[in-house]
């Protein structure tokens, strides 16, 4: 009989990925089965391996689900008695308005094991990322957490709204965007001021975030205007009037700017989450996928240069993705990295994010490259670091690296094998969908990672948004890159000095950006609209 799984509960939080615990990432990282809500993202979906199971049980606020609550109790049941360890992703924190306690109800009912790991709340979050505190010593000692998922007006509704509206300093009510004009008119008719200040925050945490401030009996029509609708949390309570001294992110640098991340999707995670630090958007529409050679001459040639890696002397690895390749083969073929290796060997790295990549796999590292991010320039630091004897070095490499590393250690007397351990392709993406977002501007900026990515986006372009992304900010990760873009005729205005993202996330903020508008007023015009002062 197969032994029986497990479920555990995990809050995806309020819609930032970053705002995960590291309990709920572990969770993920050890799933067998996700069953997720409408909310969850992407990013957070891909902390899951990649051979676990994901099911869109589509609960999404006061939205019909795609699957009913019983059902979806039944697949936690089912899976767990199949053995599978089960992570139940929601928003928020689950026991918040999210049927948590029903779900774990139904698995102790079965006799599953089960685990609960508490999430941000939207509650909190979405008002913290507006610049409004729930509790203030100066304004409110109390707060409440309310559901305006039910029409107040009817007779079965358990909420006593208007006596709720005056026994809390400060309100928080989620789910509450379709009812909120009769929830504002049981407010005030129990006793709240008409001219309490009050806020609605939709997309709380996100990039895409919109706050709007009013009074309390203006609110309605205030939202009505900005076109909020859900998800959004209403905010009732004089803490309101602190956003105006504590909104912070949306005048992050690049709050509301869309930035087109062309990074294959596997490695788009950290330039996407440095871009949604600074307020951005990030849109992943990868240009490039990499994939290891895995039959032909090709994979021949890693097989010999694999059987013979203790005779190399020196390796060179030029980025993160060749680490990642090579110890991926030498694994597959020779088992433990470090026992692989000759005792003498060097490894040389171009760049800190490759030598942090080769520090994680095991491997030592004995020179480190870096600045002007250009081979020719990297490759001046190399040469003064080889032995006077004849050294054997070994690069690791796509199918289409550039070979002025490999001549230039020939040149000073290495003997070099240059072996491709990976190669580059063009993914299928939905090009029609981004050429429209490019001639209706819906790009501000373009980030390109490698001379691939920019012929490949290059390729999906019609004369129309090719004319649209001249228009854009385009920001290459180096000069190799960079030099790729002007001979195209799409200039990079960002090149960073050194060939790391958190680098080009440095000049882009750097950029002219016009500055972001933060509304303070009652009532429209609204902050928060996408572009950020455009």
């Amino acid at each position: 009989m197969t032994d029986v799984g497990r479920v555990l509960l995990v809050g995806a939080g309020p819609g930032d990925p970053d705002l995960i615990t590291i309990r709920g990432a572990k969770a993920l990282a050890r799933a067998d089965v996700v069953l997720y809500d409408e909310l969850a993202t992407g990013d957070l979906l891909d902390l899951a391996p990649v051979r676990a199971e994901r099911i869109n049980v589509g609960k999404r606020g006061h939205e019909e689900p795609t699957r009913s609550q019983p059902e979806i109790n039944a697949l936690l049941v089912e899976y767990a008695r199949a053995g599978h360890t089960v992570v139940r992703l929601k928003g928020g924190d689950p026991f918040v308005f999210g049927r948590g306690g029903e779900e774990v109800s139904a698995c102790a009912e079965a006799g599953i094991p089960f685990e609960i790991v508490p999430g941000v709340t939207a509650a909190i979050a979405a008002a913290a990322y507006a610049g409004i505190p729930v509790t203030d010593r100066r304004h409110a000692a109390s707060f409440a957490v309310v559901t305006g998922h039910r029409d107040p007006s009817r007779a079965t509704e358990q909420i006593r709204w208007r006596e709720i509206g005056t026994a809390v300093d400060t309100l928080v009510i989620l789910m509450g965007m379709r009812n909120i004009t009769s929830l504002v008119g049981e407010l005030i008719a129990g006793g709240r001021s008409p001219s309490t200040p009050a806020a609605a925050v939709m997309h709380g945490t996100l990039p895409e975030q919109q706050t709007c401030v009013s009074t309390l009996a203006e609110l309605p029509e205030a939202v009505k205007e900005a076109g909020l609708g859900s998800p959004s949390a209403i905010i009732v309570g004089e803490v309101v009037g602190l956003r105006a001294d504590l909104c912070w992110w949306e005048r992050q640098p690049m709050f509301g700017r869309r930035v087109l991340v062309t990074r294959a999707r596997a490695q788009a995670a950290e330039l996407s989450g440095a871009l949604r630090a600074t307020g951005a958007t990030p849109v992943i529409v990868p240009m490039i996928e990499l994939a290891a050679i895995a039959s032909g001459p090709g994979a021949e040639e890693i097989d010999r240069a694999v059987a013979s890696v203790a005779a190399y002397s020196t390796l060179v690895f030029t980025s993160s993705n060749a680490v990642r390749f090579f110890v991926r083969a030498l694994e597959a073929k020779r088992g433990s990295v470090g026992a692989s290796l000759a005792p003498a060997l060097r490894v040389f790295c171009i760049g800190e994010v490759t030598a942090r990549a080769a520090l994680g796999a095991g491997l030592p590292v004995h020179l480190i490259a870096s600045g002007r991010g250009d081979a020719e320039a990297l490759l001046a630091q190399l040469l003064p670091a080889l032995s006077g004897d004849r050294e054997r070095v070994l690069i690791p490499r796509s199918q289409i690296g550039r070979s002025v590393i490999a001549d230039g250690l020939r040149a000073a007397g290495a003997e070099v094998d240059s072996v491709a351990f990976y190669e580059n392709r063009r993914p299928t993406i939905e090009e029609a969908d981004l050429r429209a977002q490019l001639k209706a501007g819906e790009l501000d900026a373009l980030t390109f990672t490698s001379p691939s990515t920019v012929d490949h986006f290059l390729a999906c372009l019609d004369d129309e948004s090719r004319a649209a992304a001249g228009r854009c900010m385009i920001a290459a990760i180096g000069r190799t890159t960079a030099r790729r873009l002007e001979a195209v005729g799409l200039p990079a205005a960002v090149v960073p000095d050194r060939p790391e993202i958190s680098a080009m996330i440095e000049e882009l903020i750097g950029a002219d950006w016009p500055a972001p508008v933060i509304s303070t007023t009652s009532g429209p015009p609204m902050d928060g609209t996408r572009g950020g002062g455009e």
